[in-house]
């Protein structure tokens, strides 16, 4: 695809250690897998997710989905900037049309991504064909490539098999925060036999268990990997968070010097060390914890 030197990665992506009491009194050795790295600005997993559903847009405008705080939206939006692709983003809430855009919706704005607002009910039904034919005649863009919300299909989950597949011989479990369940789904089929895969869902709700089987059966014809997840840390639900997981953020920030996004990583290193209390990793456990994205504005 023209341009693509444009979303050039840093991969493998780094994987740093470090030394937090929290785990090692339990015995178990922290890595950080840092995706957030791979791109300056289109970041983590986005960029594993991402890239696959671009090269198979063949130029064509994008349109995705996307809340009012979406990192997703955002890194469509750069990546249309980068790439000279056109990106249209489909945003929840109709109310939102009338008042000033929040910092996240202007940098997509900036990017050059059309922005086009939905009412919630017809939000909940974008994946029944006749409401997503609706939406698409109303912004415009019936010939867009379609990219669902959290860039979770096929091709992105086949994309982040990649990364399971660099932690091979790393780790014993590797943990990552899920929002659709993309990025676990492709990393538990990449990671070895002797290996599992954690997620921690930052939505409350209980349904990724069967949207993350759904996706593996999509990309890969079964269920791939050990995996399973935990529902105990989405603090509320998305964009959701409380002054002890803020706590905890920043004091992770001040250990290790690693600005800690709030929405997804937070939860994740939160539930990793709930978990590490709870003795949910054997004495001698490696635990690799992948860090998706970067605070925004970014750091």
């Amino acid at each position: 695809m023209t341009g693509t030197d444009l979303l050039a990665p840093r991969l493998p992506s780094p994987l740093q250690e470090v030394a937090d009491h929290r785990f090692a009194r339990h015995g178990v050795r922290l890595l950080l897998k840092r995706d957030d790295l791979i791109h300056p600005e289109v970041i983590g997993n986005k960029w594993r997710k991402l890239v696959p559903n671009l090269a198979a847009a063949h130029g064509r405008t994008i349109l995705t989905f996307g809340g009012a705080y979406s990192n997703h939206l955002r890194a469509t939006a750069a990546a249309g900037r980068l790439l000279g692709l056109p990106t249209v983003g489909v945003v929840r809430g109709q109310e939102l049309a009338d008042r000033p855009l929040n910092p996240s919706l202007t940098r997509c704005a900036a990017d050059g991504m059309r922005l086009h607002f939905v009412d919630r009910s017809t939000y909940r039904c974008k994946s029944e064909p006749e409401a997503l034919a609706r939406i698409l005649r109303a912004a415009g863009a019936e010939d867009a490539y379609i990219v669902p919300e959290g860039g979770s299909n096929t091709v992105a989950v086949r994309g982040c098999r990649a990364l399971g597949e660099e932690l091979r011989g790393h780790a014993d479990v590797v943990a990552v925060a899920c929002g659709t369940g993309g990025t676990l789904a492709g990393l538990a089929a990449g990671l070895a036999p002797d290996q599992r895969a954690l997620g921690i869902p930052v939505l409350k709700g209980g349904f990724l268990t069967g949207e993350t089987e759904a996706l593996q059966e999509q990309a890969f014809g079964g269920r791939k990997g050990t995996w399973s997840l935990d529902d105990r840390f989405h603090f509320g639900g998305y964009a959701r968070t409380a002054p002890e997981l803020d706590a905890f953020a920043t004091d992770f920030e001040n250990r290790h010097g690693l600005p800690v996004e709030r929405l997804y990583v937070a939860k994740l290193l939160h539930g990793l060390a709930t978990l590490a209390d709870e003795g949910a990793f054997p004495h001698g456990t490696t635990l690799a914890a992948v860090i998706t994205g970067r605070p925004f504005p970014e750091a």
